[in-house]
Formats: C-alpha cells, structure tokens, sequence
C-alpha cells in the first residue's frame, strides 16, 4: 500500500503537467483561428469558403502573437494571485501555530518526522467537511482545512486527512490540478470572447466587403468555426475530467503509510462523506478537496473515486476496518474520541469493547493505544 513518494506516479505528473502547458496553447491556437474565421464569414460577403479560410489564417498570423502573450499573462496572474482567488472565494485564511495549536502541531509533526517541507495552513470558515491543498512549488504549498473538518474530526482522523493531502502535493497532483484549472479558465474566457464579438458583429449588420461573384461559404465557415469552439471548450473540460482517479487511491495509501493508521482514513473518509459541499466554492476548487460527491448521470463526471471503493481499498490493501456511513448529530463541545473518560462514549456513541460484537460485527483485539499520530515504525 507504499504510495507515498511513488516515483512513477510523481514523473508522470509531471509529463503530465507539460502536456497540459503545451495543449493550453493548442486550444487557445484553436480558438483563435476559430475566431477569424467567424469574422470573415461575417464581413465578406459571397466569398467561397477557401477564401475565407484562406483570409482567416492570414488573420490568425497576425493575431497568434497577441494570443500568446495574452496565454501567458494568464498563466502568471494565475501562477501570483490563484492562492488568493481561491482564499475569496472559500473564505480561507492563514493561520499560525498560536491561533490554531492543535492543527498547526498535527502537521508539523507529520512533516518533521518524515522530513517534508511543511506547506501553509489555512482554515476555511465552512461547516463543510473537507480539505484541499494548492499551490505550484514549495514556497506557494498550501493545505485548507474546513472549521466543520476540525470539529467533527478526531486528532487521528484529522492527521490522516492532511497526511493525504501532504501526498498529493509530494506526488504532483496539486500542481496538475490547478493547471487543469488554469487552462480551463482561459479557454472559457477566449470562447466568450469570440462569441461575444461573433455576435455584436451580427447584431451591426455583418458583411462589408466584397469579393466580385465567387461562390458563397460564409455559412460554412459560420458551421466551421462553432464547432472548432465547442471542441476546443469541450477538450478544456474533458482534461479536468480525464485526470485519473487513481490519484485519490494513491493519496489515501500515503496518508496511511504516512500514520501508520488505517482505520484513521477510513472514518475519516466515511465521516466526511456527502458532508464535504463547500457552500461558497466552484466546481474548480471542489475538484481538489478530500471528496467531491456525485451522484447518478453525474458520476460520470466524477472527479473522485466514490468513498465505499476508497474505503474497500484500504480495508483490502492496508488492512483497515470499515465501520459503515457514520452519523455526527453531537454538539460541538463534547470531547472528542479518544479523549473521552473509560465509559464514556464521546460524541458518537460508545466504542465497541476489543474482542466483543459490535454492529459491524466482530471487534479485533487491540494492543497498547497508539500516540495521537498512530504507531510508527
């Protein structure tokens, strides 16, 4: 179940990452051309269609430049300021070890026993349980962690969620993720564009010059042009989409190889399951966190794994126990478990007693109680 660090995951993401760089440009490319051909069609008037392709590729020429410096201030505003867009949109913020302790220590002490450079933490106040990572290199890593998290989860439970996301960034996911965003921003934001003008040109009469009495193909070229747009916008969406699954499986086994504690992330997981909707966040930023729940048709379009397979996973590879969908409807304030005095049950119900019956069946028999961040090795 070793993920952590896995070498071939982490190169390739980073071919990945290129691949996604170089096809931004492609789409963007794609969607320029598109453009020009729109514009002709709509400004020429009975030009046949090799002549408006013609016209529109000594447009593109022209325009190409433009397009790709305009890619690439895209890229570095996205590169500067994404930590801050997604901070205003999740309403997260920075925290220091003397506002938040308990966090700040849990991962500092999972980085330093493994000697990863700790990221950022922020907390988002959002009764969501959830939490996500950003950033594009060791200086921007940052790790988000919801209040409702905080709350609901024990110290173990929540040491498992951030060892998780520590192994999406040491993996390179995190990265690739928030290109996939990038590329699908500017796409959007080029589509619009050329729609917007395709048409106000519509709208202002359209057709200008002339071309003598050769053969119309403007609407053609109108056909050809919009469906090189969808496509383009298509492709930028089906690359968010396309990006594996299997990145969670392996983010899971790193936070157990990480704790040492299986049954840690795995109610961790069922805890945070259908509970993880951020009320204030857009598709982008649900694509990074621990789970983004759909459900039916929808599914298909899942970014994540469902959290029964995640849990299987664990349970069938690192030897976990899967105590089924678990309700939290205790108040705040009660102790957590784990912290709770011998007979009291905590928040969510008494633990089964090792080598008894529980609801789930069968407890094992347990040695010594590990440490707050589980046995180590």
């Amino acid at each position: 179940m070793a993920a952590y660090g896995l070498y071939t995951h982490i190169q390739s993401n980073k071919r990945r990452s290129v691949a996604l760089l170089i096809g931004l440009f492609v789409l963007v490319y794609v969607m320029v051309f598109a453009g020009a051909l729109l514009a002709e069609a709509i400004s020429v008037n009975n030009a046949p269609l090799d002549y408006l392709i013609q016209a529109a590729f000594y447009d593109f020429v022209k325009a190409a430049p433009f397009a790709t410096i305009g890619a690439i201030l895209w890229i570095l505003i996205a590169y500067k300021f994404h930590q801050a867009m997604i901070d205003a949109v999740t309403g997260a913020h920075r925290i220091t070890r003397a506002e938040e302790p308990r966090l700040y220590n849990l991962l500092e002490n999972l980085c330093v026993s493994r000697g990863i450079t700790m990221p950022k933490l922020r907390i988002a106040d959002d009764d969501a349980l959830n939490a996500f990572a950003t950033g594009l290199n060791d200086s921007q890593y940052s790790i988000t962690v919801t209040r409702g998290l905080m709350a609901a989860l024990d110290d173990r439970e929540i040491e498992a969620v951030l060892g998780h996301e520590l192994t999406h960034i040491r993996n390179g996911d995190v990265r690739m993720l928030v290109i996939a965003v990038v590329i699908a921003g500017v796409i959007s934001f080029f589509g619009e564009l050329v729609f917007r003008l395709f048409f106000q040109n519509m709208m202002w009469g359209g057709r200008r010059r002339g071309s003598g009495d050769k053969k119309g193909g403007a609407g053609i070229a109108i056909v050809i042009a919009i469906a090189l747009i969808v496509v383009a916008w298509l492709l930028s969406v089906v690359i968010r989409f396309a990006l594996s699954r299997r990145r969670e499986f392996l983010a899971d086994a790193g936070a157990v190889e990480l704790t040492k504690n299986p049954d840690a992330m795995i109610s961790a997981l069922r805890k945070i399951e259908n509970r993880g909707e951020l009320t204030s966040a857009n598709s982008a930023v649900m694509e990074m966190c621990v789970d983004n729940p759909r459900t039916g048709f929808s599914d298909i379009f899942a970014t994540h794994p469902s959290v029964d397979a995640r849990v299987a996973a664990l349970v069938q590879y690192a030897g976990g126990h899967d105590p089924g969908p678990l309700a939290l409807d205790a108040p705040e304030d009660q102790p957590q478990i784990g912290s709770e005095a011998e007979g009291d049950g905590g928040p969510w119900g008494t633990p089964p007693v090792s080598g008894t019956p529980g609801p789930w069946g069968d407890v094992p028999p347990t040695g010594p109680v590990p440490g707050p961040w589980g046995p180590r090795r």
